[in-house]
């Protein structure tokens, strides 16, 4: 069975429009906080949500717009939710990090590795209850540096749990290389735990939604989980405004501020030797230097540019598909900054977050 490129291609599309609106309504200051989007993760989303159905549950992140809106849960009430509205998916309590839906038995937490055992209590209650369905964790590379998540794994491993692991393996721990702060082989060390690992493109949904596809089978055949490493590129940095981005795409306006600064901490008395604060600003440079041939900037790196590459055969039909969508989620928008209370989601505010 080869997967459907243009459902994918409009779950893909609709997540970036609706993030891509949250942003703007976060830079407005009608969403106070941080922002965690996921905009580079879309084929990673699509590629495991589409093929889960009813019964099946999810743990996630705290970049959880994405799958929820993928898995069907109401666009306005989470955009509600973010701007902290009584009848917003968690009734304005949750924010960006915590939503979650009972009725689509789906939980997100801003905890890193919390997804693990969320999904493993999910998957264990499906072993008993409802046979044949499974979890989905979803969470990022720097999260395997967490002892519940390698616990969680260890657990599903011997309990035969329905669970997919999917690791989204950006390589950067907020601002910080992966690399440098994990010792060994995450592939080496999930096989260790007894979970196979499958690596994929997360660029690539056609790739993701496969490999996907194999792990989902065995977990709904009872021969326990599988853990899908897919590589992705968070194309807003580890959090909206991240400030080497923001210097930049905005060098004008960031690039002063961040010179005074930097003259004022060589400048001042006390501190550190002139040598250790020469060898500090040489590491904000290079930082800057070294953003500015990062992969956000290539847009093979863009998976819903990728992906509608694939689809120019039929530009009638794409056109077609992107002004529908465009138009739903100026809708959506709409809809979520209107003055009157949206409808209370089926299940209540109160039971989502009891």
């Amino acid at each position: 069975m080869a997967p459907d490129l243009w459902s994918l291609y409009a779950l893909m599309l609709r997540s970036r429009l609706l993030e891509e609106g949250i942003a703007a309504l976060w830079r407005d200051g009608l969403i106070s906080g941080e922002m965690h989007l996921g905009t580079g993760e879309e084929a990673i989303v699509a590629g495991v949500v589409s093929q889960l159905r009813a019964g099946d549950a999810m743990a996630l992140d705290h970049r959880g717009t994405a799958p929820l809106l993928m898995r069907g849960v109401d666009p306005v009430l989470i955009v509600r939710e973010l701007l902290g509205l009584p009848d917003g998916l968690c009734a304005g309590r949750g924010g960006h990090m915590h939503l979650y839906s009972r009725q689509h038995l789906a939980a997100s937490s801003g905890i890193v590795g919390a997804a693990g055992p969320a999904a493993c209590g999910f998957a264990l209650a499906a072993q008993h209850l409802n046979p044949g369905a499974i979890a989905v964790a979803f969470f990022g590379e720097g999260a395997m540096n967490a002892g519940m998540l390698l616990e969680a794994l260890n657990l599903a491993a011997v309990w035969k749990l329905p669970v997919l692991f999917v690791c989204k393996d950006d390589d950067w721990s907020i601002t910080t290389r992966s690399q440098s702060v994990t010792g060994g082989d995450l592939h080496e060390r999930a096989r260790g735990l007894g979970v196979p690992p499958i690596n994929v493109d997360g660029r690539d949904v056609g790739d993701v939604w496969k490999a996907a596809q194999a792990a989902i089978a065995r977990a709904r055949a009872g021969q326990g989980p599988t853990w899908l490493h897919a590589r992705c590129v968070h194309l807003e940095g580890h959090l909206l405004g991240f400030q080497l981005l923001r210097t930049l795409r905005q060098p004008l306006r960031e690039l002063p501020k961040m010179s005074l600064r930097l003259t004022r901490s060589l400048l001042q008395p006390g501190g550190g030797g002139l040598g250790e604060r020469l060898a500090g600003l040489l590491q904000v440079m290079a930082a800057l230097a070294a953003t500015m041939r990062d992969p956000r900037g290539d847009a093979a790196n863009d998976p819903v540019r990728r992906a509608r590459a694939s689809l120019q055969a039929e530009p009638d039909r794409l056109r077609e598909l992107e002004e529908q969508i465009g138009q739903e989620l100026a809708d959506v928008l709409a809809r979520s900054l209107a003055r009157a209370p949206a409808k209370a989601p089926a299940d209540g505010p109160g039971e989502v977050l009891a």
